[in-house]
Formats: structure tokens, sequence, C-alpha cells
């Protein structure tokens, strides 16, 4: 290997770490005696978060347990001995659930009809088992930001809501912790972890080849942006992080009906509206005498 190449890959290693890291911290993820149960499926970003959590953990200064999951569903032409393999050489405790919901997602959902949304409500449900079984307090998933923005236009041009994919979530029975610790990491940077560690990629014949599924589109709209609007995508993602309930039309998120007028000026107010540099000349701006 040349100096180059080893010079980029590990400055890209140290960019995972870095941003894998800032979320975990950034949202207090991982706290010390947590059991967390890593959710493996085979795909690039389930093996680069196992892999980038294992060695946040030899470097962390709080104690914690990994152990990986995968929920084999049946699907055929699956790998069976894949996972177990690779995880037995990387010394992970892991546990393998085998659940025939391929037959059921092909069995309820017609042919031709995306069947992300059962596959996803079957799954989840499992997994909440799993963690119960195995003592897990928090349940890892492999989304990254992509993924969030992906789901966040998903929402937005279909579903009608200002709703994401956040970075950490109670559980729906309510008994459990969901993160998500590549939550600031780009897509683009796993699949080069990817191939640079060489991980044993598993595909997803059931939902991975529909190629017309709406989030396919979301996808390839926000690389044209990227492409004919460097930085776009950033400030999206930013704009995630930078909620202004009062300026929007939520009446549940902010109280719209008790508004009333103050004798001092309000940072809300209509002043919200302008860029930083434009606010800053307003407030500063005395008219003449």
């Amino acid at each position: 290997m040349n100096d180059r190449l080893a010079y980029e890959r590990n400055k890209l290693h140290k960019r995972l770490l870095r941003l894998t890291g800032q979320a975990i911290g950034d949202f207090q993820m991982i706290d010390a005696g947590d059991k967390v149960m890593v959710c493996l499926s085979g795909g690039k970003d389930s093996y680069g978060m196992l892999d980038l959590l294992l060695t946040l953990r030899e470097r962390s200064p709080v104690s914690f347990d990994l152990v990986a999951v995968n929920l084999d569903q049946k699907q055929p032409g699956f790998p069976a001995d894949v996972l177990p393999d690779y995880l037995r050489k990387q010394g992970v405790p892991f546990h393998i659930e085998t659940q025939d919901t391929y037959s059921v997602v092909t069995r309820v959902i017609p042919e031709g009809k995306t069947m992300c949304s059962l596959c996803s409500r079957l799954r989840r449900g499992i997994l909440y088992r799993v963690a119960d079984e195995l003592g897990a307090n928090k349940i890892a998933l492999g989304h990254h930001r992509d993924d969030i923005l992906e789901t966040f236009f998903l929402n937005l041009f279909y579903g009608g809501t200002l709703k994401g994919m956040p970075a950490k979530l109670r559980a729906d029975n309510g008994r459990h912790l969901v993160i998500r610790p590549l939550a600031y990491v780009r897509e683009s940077d796993l699949q080069a972890y990817a191939q640079w560690r060489n991980f044993p990629i598993i595909p997803c014949d059931l939902c991975g080849s529909q190629e017309h599924l709406k989030r396919q589109d979301v996808k390839q709209l926000l690389r044209s942006w990227e492409k004919q609007f460097p930085g776009r995508v950033d400030h999206v993602f930013s704009a995630l992080a930078r909620v202004v309930p009062s300026h929007l039309m939520d009446r549940e998120a902010f109280d719209f009906q008790s508004l009333a007028p103050l004798e001092v000026p309000q940072s809300e107010g209509d002043i919200g509206f302008a860029p930083p540099s434009f606010q800053a000349v307003q407030l500063h701006f005395k008219p003449q005498q």
C-alpha cells in the first residue's frame, strides 16, 4: 500500500471515529454500564457501525458492552454462515435470530408494491423482544446522515409532516432507547470504509432491489443538489437541529393562540426571518434625530 492511500485511509478512519463519537456525545447515546445491541444486517452501514463502536469502546472512559444481533428473515439465498463467521473472527458476542418474515411480507404485499413498511414493522417487534431477552437497554441502528435527510424529505413530500429520523428516541415499547451513532456520517464515507475494510457485504434481495421506491427518487434529488449546489445538503441537515417553532404553523409546538404584544423587542419576532448579518444591522440601527 502506497503512502498516499495509507494517509487517506487513516484520515477517513479518524473522521468516522470523530463524527460517531460526536453524535454519541451530543445525544448522550451511551452511558456507563449500558448493554448496546448492535443490529447487524450484513450491509455496509451496520458493519461500519459495529467496527467503529468496537474501537470507541476500547478508547472510552466509561465501560459498556456490545452484542451484535442479526435477524435472519429466511430470504432465499441468504448466506447464513457469513455473519457468524465474521463475528467469531472479530471476537464479538453475537446472536442470530431466525424468523421467516420473508414469507409473511411476500404473502401480504402484492407483487410490485413497496415491502419496506411491513418488513420494518416486523423487524422492529422482533428486535425489541430480542433486546429484552439479551438484557440490552440500547438498540443501535446503522442509519447515517443521508438516511436521516432522505426520511425528512419523504415525510415532507409524501407524508405532509416535518418529521425526520432522530439520533436517539424511545422505542415503541417504552423499555429501550434506539440510538443512531452514525447520524453525522455521510454514506459516501461508509462506502469507502467498507471497501477498505473488505466487509463481507450481504445484499438485501427483498427490498434492496426495489429501485422504484420513493426513497430512491429522494436520494437522486439530494445527489443532484449536492452536485449542482455544493453545500445545500449540508445546510438542510444543519437546519434539522435549528428548529424555530414560532416560525412554523404547528399549534401543538408553539402557543400561537396566547401570543400577545409585549413592550420589549423579541428575538422570535419578525426579525427572525432575516439572515444573521441583516439582523445585526437591524439591532444596531438607530434612526437619525
